[in-house]
C-alpha cells in the first residue's frame, strides 16, 4: 500500500508536467521528481522510495523523451538524462531513508531512555510490591497494551503485580504462564531467523489465528543465572508488537531482574541484621539476668540473712543499715525490671503516652525527692521558672526519663561535684537539661548511646549496675510524646542530656 501511495506522487508530479505549458522543454526537468522520490523516502520508507525512483524513471521515458508513449529513445544523449535522473533519485531515497531510518532509531533510544530510567526509578522504592505495580502500570501507558502482569516466582509464594481493566486483566490470567514455551519463534516476522527471547502464545481454544489474536508476549525476567519471573503482556486489538517494543520491553526486563536481585539482597541483609540484633539483645539479656539482676538479690539476700543471725546481737544503728540495703537493692532491681518491661513495651507499641497538663517544676521535685538516696553525695541545683506554662505529658513516662537521666549522673559523677537540673521554654517547646561534672561521654560512643543494652566501657570497667536501657527507655519514651533527647558536650567538661516536649498536644 505504501508503495502505491509512492507511485502515486510520482503520477501527481508527471502530471504537473504535462499540464504546464512549456514546462517539458526546460532542461533538466526530470528533478521535479526528486521532491516526490524524497517524500516517499521520508514518509513511506526505503522501499516505496525505490518504488518512487523506478516510476520516475519510466514515467519521465515514457511521457517526455522521443519517442513519446513507449520505451525507448530516439536520441542517445538522452540515455545520459535518465540514467542521472534514476541515479540521483535512488541515492537521495536511499539517503534520506538512513536519516528518517536514524531519527526514528534515535526517538526509539530515548524513548527507550526515558522508559528504563522511570523503571529504575520506581524500583528503587523500598516498597517492592509497590514498586512493580508502578512498573506495570508505567509500560501499559507507554506501549499502550490492555493489560501488563509482572509475575515473580518468589521461593515463598509466587506473586503477580498487574495493572489494565479487568476484561484483559481476565484473558491474562495465571493460566498464561503454564502456556509459554521455554522457547520459541521470535516477537517479530523480522527475526525469524534468530534465537526467541519471548515467544507469543495463542490460546489452544482461539480458533484460526488471525493477526489481532496474536496479542500475548511473555518476557522471562532474569537474575543471577536463574529465572525470577516473567514480564506478561497483552495487546490491544489494533496493535502489534513492534521491533522497538521488543529491545524496550527486553531492557525492561533485564532493569526488572536487577532490581528484583537488588531487594532480595537487601531484604536478607535486613534479616541478616534483624538476626544479628536479636542474638545480641539476647545476649545482653542474659547477661542482664546472669549479673546485673542477680547482683542486687544477692545483697538482699545478704542482708536479710544476717539480720535473721540469732547468735549476733547487732545494734539498732546496723539493723537499719541492713534494711537501708534491702530497700536500695530493691529499688534497683525494680528499675531494671521496669526498664525492661517498659522497652519490651514500647517494642511492641503497647505503651501509649496517656496525656495530662502537668507542671514541670513540680515533676522535678518529685523525681529529685525520690531519689535523693541517690544524689545525697551530690550538690543538686535547680533551676525551674515560676512562670513556665504547664505541659502536656504523661506524668509516669516523663518521671521515668528524668529519673533515668538523673540516676545515670548520680552513677557517673564522682562524689561531692554537682548535678545540675534546669527547664525553660524554648519557643513552642518546654526543654529539659540534666549536667553532670563527670568524665563525659567519648566521641566514639555517641553514635550507640541510645541504642538498647549498650553498655559504654566505663560501665563494663566499673562493673557499676545496669543493663544498658535507661537512655534507650528515654529516648522511646520521649519520641512518643512527640519530643526529641539528645547529648551535649559542655565546653568545660562533663555531660550534659536535653530533651524537649511540645508545648501543644499534636491533632
Amino acid at each position: 500500500m505504501r508503495s502505491v501511495y509512492a507511485v502515486g506522487a510520482v503520477t501527481a508530479v508527471t502530471a504537473l508536467i504535462a499540464l504546464v505549458p512549456g514546462l517539458s522543454h526546460i532542461g533538466n526537468v526530470s528533478m521535479l521528481y526528486l521532491p516526490a522520490v524524497l517524500v516517499a523516502a521520508v514518509r513511506l520508507g526505503r522501499g516505496p522510495a525505490i518504488a518512487a525512483s523506478l516510476a520516475s524513471f519510466l514515467a519521465f521515458d515514457f511521457f517526455f523523451v522521443e519517442p513519446r508513449f513507449q520505451f525507448g529513445v530516439g536520441n542517445p544523449s538522452e540515455w545520459a538524462s535518465l540514467i542521472l535522473l534514476l541515479f540521483t533519485a535512488v541515492v537521495a531515497s536511499q539517503v534520506a531513508a538512513d536519516q528518517l531510518a536514524r531519527a526514528s532509531d534515535a526517538r526509539a533510544r530515548e524513548r527507550e531512555a526515558i522508559v528504563l530510567y522511570d523503571v529504575v526509578r520506581l524500583m528503587a522504592e523500598p516498597d517492592l510490591e509497590r514498586s512493580l505495580h508502578a512498573v506495570a502500570e508505567r509500560l501499559r501507558a507507554e506501549l499502550d497494551l490492555a493489560a501488563v502482569a509482572v509475575e515473580l516466582r518468589d521461593e515463598r509464594t509466587p506473586r503477580r503485580f498487574v495493572a489494565g481493566d479487568e476484561a484483559a486483566l481476565h484473558r491474562l490470567g495465571p493460566a498464561l504462564a503454564s502456556r509459554v514455551l521455554s522457547s520459541g519463534r521470535p516477537p517479530t516476522a523480522a527475526h525469524r531467523a534468530g534465537p526467541g527471547r519471548w515467544v507469543r502464545v495463542i490460546p489452544a481454544n482461539a480458533g484460526p489465528v488471525s493477526r489481532s489474536e496474536v496479542g500475548f508476549a511473555n518476557v522471562p525476567i532474569l537474575g543471577e543465572g536463574t529465572q525470577l519471573g516473567s514480564l506478561q503482556l497483552l495487546a490491544r486489538a489494533d496493535r502489534a508488537f513492534s521491533p522497538a517494543d521488543d529491545r524496550l520491553l527486553s531492557a525492561a526486563a533485564a532493569q526488572l531482574g536487577t532490581a528484583i536481585v537488588r531487594a532480595r539482597l537487601r531484604r536478607d541483609a535486613a534479616e541478616a541484621e534483624a538476626l544479628r540484633r536479636t542474638d545480641e539483645l539476647k545476649s545482653a539479656l542474659l547477661d542482664a539476668v546472669s549479673h546485673d539482676l542477680r547482683t542486687p538479690l544477692a545483697s538482699i539476700l545478704a542482708a536479710a540473712s544476717s539480720l535473721r543471725q540469732r547468735d549476733v546481737s547487732w545494734s539498732d544503728d546496723e539493723r537499719e543499715e541492713f534494711l537501708a540495703s534491702i530497700e536500695d537493692e530493691a529499688r534497683r532491681l525494680d528499675r531494671l525490671v521496669g526498664n525492661l518491661l517498659d522497652l519490651s513495651r514500647i517494642e511492641a507499641g503497647a505503651l501509649r503516652p496517656q496525656l495530662g497538663w502537668y507542671d514541670a517544676g513540680a515533676l522535678v521535685d518529685d523525681v529529685l525527692g525520690r531519689l535523693r538516696h541517690l544524689t545525697a553525695q551530690h550538690r543538686i541545683s535547680v533551676r525551674v521558672p515560676e512562670d513556665l506554662p504547664p505541659v502536656p505529658l504523661d506524668y509516669v513516662e516523663i518521671d521515668q526519663v528524668l529519673s533515668n537521666l538523673i540516676e545515670n549522673a548520680a552513677k557517673f559523677a564522682p562524689a561531692g561535684t554537682a548535678i545540675d537540673v534546669a527547664v525553660r521554654r524554648d519557643g513552642d517547646s518546654l526543654r529539659f537539661e540534666v549536667r553532670d561534672e563527670g568524665p563525659g561521654i567519648a566521641p566514639s560512643e555517641e553514635r550507640e548511646l541510645f541504642a538498647s543494652f549498650h553498655r559504654m566501657p566505663r560501665d563494663v570497667e566499673r562493673s557499676s549496675s545496669g543493663v544498658g536501657l535507661g537512655l534507650a527507655v528515654a529516648k522511646r519514651l520521649v519520641e512518643a510524646h512527640g519530643g526529641r533527647i539528645w547529648f551535649e558536650r559542655p565546653s568545660d567538661g562533663g555531660a550534659r542530656f536535653v530533651f524537649v516536649l511540645p508545648l501543644a498536644i499534636a491533632a
